[in-house]
């Protein structure tokens, strides 16, 4: 697309965002909302409505090349991406519930699922790209460094003669031609009992003519059925009721492939444009110091100098200067400014003010006066009922919105075709930089100035003053408090480099490898009955669509932004808790990938034998701790992790797996906004664990369900065109994702793999797909029954959400 339709796009955003924040301002968004039903679709319509807005400004940011755009609509992005989070936070408040369901909302906004679909912002990997290369190719080396010796013991444990070797391809290859005579023979075979069987029917009597003429029938009318099989195919596609087995995409020109490769373009323009621009800034700074530099500092001279008679005038003697602690120079004419503007309010401001206090006295008295006892709200004060937390992103996001509106909106660029950056705005912003450190200089040359003037009087009147040096002292001594209250906890690594301490944590294999997936490709459908299930007071199960939700608003989205982890409300921990083959360990490698994060392993088994004793264990954590933080964002991924608050370690378990129980709550409690680090635990049996211990170590706790049927209809749909094979009339989805109930992502991937083997898509061509195929590999994989679902269920329900679920489930019977 152009940049005039990205801009219009950017326009349309803006203008949502200002409709959003003075609706959230204004009194009626601020008034109390005693229904709780009723408050949870208000807080959901807004939410979906700055998810909208949402998508629209990561595209924008995406492709937007002009570098000063960029700046304020990322202000506006991490805004409304802060705000989302909140406002998930204050509808999990409401319903008790990490899954909220918006089917009835949607129906009201005429939306659809995709509609309302969670970006990941691509710029969480786009601005660290070169990190994440240096750190991948880090890790590469260090682990082909410490992995070259194990390959060539492994190599030379295998002893082989050369006679041997000769013995076995011998064998291998007389099995080979063997095979193929005997193929061979059977064909002749076949071709002799033909002959045979034709020599006993005996010539042809039919006429030549009859013969050609029975030829074309049959042939006409097979072409025929091709044709109109043919258009029939091509109109199911064209109405969207069959999918296309030969899929645009896979054409170099096709639409899709264009409109990625325009999308790559404008990337690459995107970089060339931000270095120009950062090369501009540099060049513009200098040429305004040279041009305008001298100007401006004989200017500030002449200001303070004008300060100093005025002040000398009024006082009989010169003032104090102010320190650079105070701001210099800039702090007397900012002092003169307010003293300006008080001088023309004069007497009548004064009188104003007594009124005003005078006023609100007897507002207070009157207040008193019908609220009755001390413990009484007073009449007309605020209302009871639910009403939304402060924002931390809504004046940043105002203040952006009013930049655009000043700068961008009304900005004539017709003469700025290629949209590089702007001269005039850059002059703007570094003659204010400029002047600040031209002060800083003009501020130590009037000091001196002003300490001869001071000299010169004193020597005049006989008079000695030092008041200064005492209040430099005393600045001083602060500065040595501040910095010893300030100290933080002891470095036990304090003359290593962080690329020592990485490649350390690469060879223990505690900083490891994770196969690139995105959160988008762990499929599942939307659930459509949610909200119906929820008003017959029947609790649904979430889908799959529900967890990937719930993953990118914890897990991926404050972790990608740090002016978002550091507002918005911190996640500090995260468990992942379902049956085998529901995709855990996919989401953790996901969150992973999106964000470009180190992942470490505190797997009990993994660190089983690893940095022993106590002293080895503190010195583990600390490295860990220690490169997160340098080298944020990082995953901090624990397998089974209800074995640390285990109630009874199976005597055949060698893992100590017990072994963070006391250290991992204290290091998760200690952990700030500030650090963008994530501890996520996966668990297959999160009841074997105290719930006590699990739920005050995991702030948050995701169950996967088993997918549901349109789940299971769209894997198989998508894994089958995946892995190469097609679709046809022939293969009955719907009856084959009805028959799957009970088997989860894992086994369905493992059935697809196994019946699309190379051979068979050779031969899908003459012979399509039936689901019959695909039942004999699920038949042989015990599903996941309803008995395990609902032990998962009792888990969740005496977790601390869950509880406080259940009590307001139960408020709401009575």
């Amino acid at each position: 697309m152009s940049h005039s339709t990205y801009n219009l796009q950017w326009n349309e955003a803006q203008s949502q965002i200002k409709e959003l924040l003075e609706y959230e301002t204004t009194p009626e968004g601020q008034k109390p909302e005693t229904d709780r039903v009723s408050a949870f679709q208000t807080v959901a319509v807004l939410y979906i409505k700055y998810i909208q807005v949402f998508r629209k400004l990561e595209e924008c940011f995406y492709q937007i090349v002009h570098p000063q755009k960029r700046i304020v609509l990322r202000h506006v992005l991490d805004g409304t991406m802060g705000r989302l989070l909140e406002l998930k936070n204050e509808m999990v408040n409401l319903e008790f519930s990490e899954y909220h369901f918006f089917d009835d909302v949607l129906s009201d906004m005429k939306l659809t699922p995709a509609d309302i679909e969670i970006p990941v912002p691509r710029y969480f990997t786009q601005d660290n790209e070169k990190d994440i290369k240096d750190r991948m190719k880090l890790m590469a080396e260090t682990l082909a460094k410490y992995r070259l010796d194990e390959t060539t013991d492994k190599k030379e444990e295998i002893k082989m003669s050369l006679e041997e070797a000769i013995k076995i391809i011998q064998v291998h290859e007389r099995a080979r031609q063997g095979c193929l005579r005997a193929k061979f023979m059977r064909e002749i075979r076949a071709q002799e009992e033909r002959e045979k069987m034709l020599s006993l029917q005996g010539a042809s009597t039919m006429d030549p003519d009859v013969a050609s003429t029975y030829i074309q029938k049959v042939w006409k009318g097979y072409s025929q059925r091709n044709k109109t099989s043919k258009l029939r195919e091509e109109e199911l596609i064209f109405i969207g009721m069959q999918p296309n087995s030969d899929t645009p995409s896979k054409h170099k020109d096709s639409p899709l492939n264009k409109v990625a490769r325009r999308e790559e373009e404008r990337v690459l323009i995107q970089s060339q444009h931000e270095r120009e621009y950062q090369d501009a800034l540099v060049n513009i700074k200098e040429k305004i110091r040279e041009a305008e530099g001298p100007d401006i500092k004989e200017n500030m001279q002449d200001q303070i100098r004008q300060w100093f008679i005025e002040t000398r005038d009024a006082t009989g003697k010169f003032p104090d200067y102010p320190s650079d602690d105070e701001g210099g120079s800039a702090a007397i004419f900012k002092t003169k400014e307010e003293g300006g503007e008080e001088g023309g309010n004069g007497e009548g401001g004064k009188k104003k003010g007594k009124k005003g206090k005078k006023k609100k006295g007897e507002k207070k008295k009157k207040g008193k006066k019908k609220g009755g006892k001390k413990g009484e709200a007073p009449a007309g004060d605020d209302e009871e009922g639910f009403r939304m937390a402060p924002s931390c992103f809504m004046p940043g996001m105002d203040e952006a919105t009013q930049t655009y509106e000043e700068i961008w909106k009304y900005r004539d660029e017709n003469e700025n075709f290629q949209q590089k950056y702007d001269a005039e705005l850059i002059k703007e912003l570094k003659r204010g930089e400029v002047e600040s450190e031209i002060r800083v200089q003009v501020d130590d040359l009037m000091r001196q100035e002003l300490k001869n003037l001071k000299a010169a009087l004193q020597k005049d009147m006989g008079k000695k003053g030092g008041k200064g040096s005492a209040k430099k002292k005393g600045g001083k001594k602060k500065d040595k408090k501040a910095g010893k209250k300030g100290k933080k906890e002891k470095d036990l690594t304090p003359d290593r480099t962080i690329e020592s301490l990485y490649e350390e944590l690469v060879k223990e294999g505690i900083l490891v490898q994770y196969p690139k997936v995105k959160v988008s490709d762990y499929m599942g459908e939307y659930s459509y009955l949610g909200t119906t299930l929820r008003q017959a007071n029947i609790e649904p199960m979430p889908s799959l669509s529900d967890v990937r939700r719930v993953v990118t608003e914890y897990g991926v989205l404050p972790m990608g932004s740090q002016t978002v982890h550091e507002n918005s409300p911190h996640v500090k921990s995260l468990m992942i808790a379902g049956p085998h083959g529901t995709g855990k360990r996919m989401l953790v490698n996901a969150i992973c990938s999106e964000l470009g994060a180190n992942l470490m392993d505190l797997t009990a088994e993994n660190i089983c034998g690893k940095y022993p004793g106590k002293a080895g264990l503190t010195m583990l954590l600390h490295l860990v701790m220690k490169v997160g933080k340098l080298l944020q964002p990082t995953i901090v991924y624990i397998g089974n992790c209800e074995k640390t608050f285990i109630k009874k370690v199976a005597k055949n378990d060698m893992s100590d797996p017990k072994r963070l129980k006391k250290e991992l709550p204290k290091i998760i409690k200690k952990m700030v906004p500030e650090d963008r680090i994530l501890f996520v635990g996966t668990s297959l049996t999160p009841w074997d664990a105290d719930i006590k211990s699990l739920c005050q170590c995991y702030q948050k706790i995701i169950l996967i369900p088993r997918p549901d049927y349109a789940s299971r209809y769209l894997l198989f749909k998508d894994l089958i065109l995946r892995n190469g094979g097609r679709m046809s009339p022939t293969l009955d989805l719907s009856s084959l994702a009805k028959i799957s109930d009970g088997y989860t992502p894992g086994h369905i991937i493992g059935a697809v793999k196994h019946v699309l083997t190379e051979r068979r898509i050779q031969q899908l061509h003459r012979k399509p797909l039936t689901a019959l195929e695909f039942v004999t590999p699920l038949a042989r994989i015990d599903p996941i029954y309803k008995e395990e679902e609902e032990q998962f269920k009792a888990f969740y329900d005496k977790t601390t959400m869950g509880k406080k679920r259940q009590q307001l489930l139960k408020g709401d019977e009575e």
